[in-house]
């Protein structure tokens, strides 16, 4: 009995001693902060409020991430709000994506998008697939694809390792194309035996030779991959037009710094253009040197901004003769997204998909080029909606990068640059990696797309047409300023070609 007594009284004294060593710790914590806010200049409120100060930050921290989940309605938030990311979720889970009572988006606002149902919508039995298309008719070995929604680029790099490999086995299963981004080309987008798009950026990642020029012999040695279906040119970015790509040290690791040819753990900083590309001369001549070097269909991506620049593209295509064209052209948004760029390129550079998708169509169409360049539209495109406005507006496919991360878990924590991603996506820590499983966000990436097909061909036979690429701008409305809408096809007359054609 004296034993258990001398035994609970040392434990109490143990206790009590480590609640008074923990109060002198925060005591002596205090006193420092205390000592050092006051004393600092560079912080007002700190100066002024010492100790009380520093919580401002912190609640500003946490505000990130409470306000989607407590504070902003469903659909209110950016650059996502909760019913797009919600529709995303459920539909790479598998899940019932029915709603009741009653929708709660707004139709007032103008721009908003409404399709005009058919009284005779297609039924089930009529119904076709989405037909195959060539991409490419020129080249040695041209593309056939008849899939609508694909993954857009992000580099292994900006992306984690399980990410880029759950992406890649999803893609494989549904049926799509993975766009590699600019990092270059890993074993992890090549195991799952998935259809590629290689993109080569301003900094030649992975073709690059030891002075950063393009390498014919390493480009043929990527090209030679059968699963390399084509070759992207990126010219711009949507959320950082004129800016280059930007990978933080933190995250060039020796396997990320060999795989891209840079050296290990320094900040990895694209050039904000092509050195070798100042012209729409010089982008037909590198179009069609990587198309003679790898055989295959060569495009490339854009932000637009400038537009007149078309016009004497288009031109000098139809003058150098109609096989020189590039394959195909990717139309990024002003309102893309990205891991790292400057707010005032993110907020302020470039136009939206809404107006440089129909202008780019509509000069295709006025040089006689609609059908031999194919269209493809990337930028905020996750939802059923946005990939049929995105058809209607005369896009081939649809790309999407955000719309994936969702699929993967993305919780819109807005952690990209800072190697902190809490859901394992953006982040080179392999203990939050953990909780990337590759088998689960497979299945949930394969999901994403096939549901994806599905509800955008739901929204076309509704329309009255048997597949989704036969839908036309008349077949939506756009909200004016008045709350009345419009045809599409009025806001956008379609455009026939005219003698500025040669060919």
């Amino acid at each position: 009995m004296d034993t258990l007594q001398e035994i609970f009284m040392t434990g109490s004294n143990l206790i009590v001693g480590l609640i008074l060593l923990a109060i002198l710790s925060l005591i002596i914590v205090a006193v420092t902060f205390y000592i050092i806010d006051v004393t600092q200049t560079t912080h007002a409120i700190r100066r002024n409020y010492p100790i009380i100060g520093r919580f401002r930050y912190f609640f500003e921290h946490l505000g990130e991430f409470f306000r989607q989940y407590f504070f902003a309605m469903d659909r209110e938030e950016l650059p996502f709000n909760r019913a797009q990311r919600s529709w995303v979720y459920r539909s790479a889970k598998n899940l019932d994506s029915t709603i009741a009572f009653g929708s709660t988006r707004n139709l007032n606002p103008p721009g908003t998008v409404l399709f005009v149902n058919c009284p005779f919508p297609t039924l089930e039995a009529d119904a076709v697939d989405p037909q195959p298309i060539t991409i490419g008719p020129y080249c040695k070995q041209p593309y056939i694809t008849s899939g609508i929604f694909h993954i857009s680029g992000m580099s292994y790099g900006a992306i984690s390792k399980p990410a880029v490999q759950a992406l890649s086995h999803g893609a494989k299963q549904a049926g799509c194309w993975m766009n590699t981004g600019e990092g270059g080309l890993s074993p992890y987008h090549l195991e799952s035996g998935c259809d590629l798009v290689f993109q080569i950026g301003t900094a030649k990642y992975g073709v690059r030779d030891e002075h950063g020029s393009l390498s014919d012999e390493k480009l043929k040695i990527i090209a030679d991959h059968s699963q390399v279906k084509m070759i992207e040119i990126k010219m711009s970015q949507g959320a950082k037009p004129g800016k280059g790509g930007i990978l933080p040290a933190v995250k060039v690791t020796a396997e990320i710094a060999a795989i891209r040819g840079i050296p290990e753990g320094q900040s990895s900083i694209s050039p904000n253009g092509h050195p070798d590309i100042k012209s729409v001369a010089d982008l037909l001549d590198m179009i069609e040197h990587i198309r003679s070097v790898t055989g295959k269909p060569v495009g490339f991506k854009a932000v637009i901004g400038a537009y007149g620049w078309l016009d004497q593209l288009f031109a000098l295509i139809n003058e150098r003769g109609i096989e020189t064209a590039p394959d195909f052209i990717t139309i990024d948004s002003a309102d893309g997204g990205t891991g790292a760029a400057p707010m005032s390129l993110m907020d302020y550079m470039g136009l939206p998909l809404k107006e440089s998708l129909p202008l780019v169509v509509d000069k295709l169409s006025e040089y006689g080029l609609r059908d031999r360049v194919k269209v493809i539209a990337s930028g905020k495109l996750i939802n059923a909606a946005d990939v049929a406005w995105a058809l209607c507006l005369g896009a081939d496919f649809v790309t999407s990068a955000r719309g994936f991360m969702f699929a993967l878990g993305c919780i819109q924590a807005l952690q990209c640059n800072k190697n902190t991603c809490p859901t394992g996506i953006t982040t080179h820590n392999p203990r939050l990696q953990k909780g990337l499983v590759v088998i689960d966000k497979t299945t949930r990436v394969a999901n994403y797309v096939r549901n994806m097909t599905h509800y955008v061909g739901v929204i076309a036979h509704s329309c009255g047409v048997k597949e989704p690429r036969q839908l036309k701008r008349y077949h939506a409305r756009i909200v004016t300023d008045n709350g009345l809408s419009i045809p599409l096809d009025q806001l956008h007359p379609n455009i026939i070609a005219t003698d500025k054609t040669t060919t």
